[in-house]
């Protein structure tokens, strides 16, 4: 069935005029915030077109990671969406933005992005791999946890702060996003 979905969406889009691999790349990736995400953009190009991270996108741009997240990668991204930020204390976000904090803004960040292509297949195998809880160093130093229950990626913070993978294997031309409901931090 899905094979039969992936065809028919894949035929859709060529009838609109796309080559057959933006076809494949049309009908493989998950909608995020809305909109479409294409494997053959940028972790950047896709994200400033998701309207559930606009946030996210302020604050990358604010702490100037755009050009380092749209070079060649490969990047796993745990991205937090708008209401993940929310969820913070109050102030929180408007402190982090303010240029003299780009440094802690930085930190937060960076502790969402390894320097990997992981697809969820292969963080499960990971997390299998050992014995049911996998450690991950992100590329701002920071040490997360992640298990997964069913076919829930989990990943926690070093405050104990737990994000749920909501969106996972959103293919991109420099690796992946996961879609998370939770801002991971940096112990501090």
């Amino acid at each position: 069935m899905k094979t039969l979905l992936r065809t028919l969406a894949a035929g859709a889009v060529i009838a609109a005029g796309l080559t057959a691999a933006q076809a494949d790349d049309h009908a493989k990736n998950p909608m995020v915030g809305g909109a479409e995400m294409f494997a053959d953009k940028t972790i950047v190009e896709n994200a400033v077109n998701s309207k559930d991270h606009t946030t996210l996108v302020a604050a990358v741009k604010a702490a100037g990671l755009v050009e380092t997240l749209s070079g060649e990668g490969p990047f796993t991204v745990f991205a937090p969406t708008n209401a993940a930020f929310e969820a913070l204390p109050a102030g929180t976000v408007e402190d982090l933005l303010k240029p003299e904090n780009k440094d802690m803004l930085t930190k937060v960040l960076t502790c969402h992005v390894v320097g990997a292509d992981a697809d969820s297949s292969a963080i499960m195998k990971m997390v299998d791999d050992d014995g049911g809880t996998h450690p991950v160093t992100t590329v701002g130093g920071c040490e997360l946890q992640v298990t997964y229950e069913g076919d829930k990626v989990m990943i926690e913070d070093e405050n104990g702060n737990v994000a749920n993978v909501t969106i996972a294997d959103v293919d991109q031309s420099n690796g992946v996003i996961h879609v998370i409901d939770t801002v991971l931090l940096p112990k501090m």
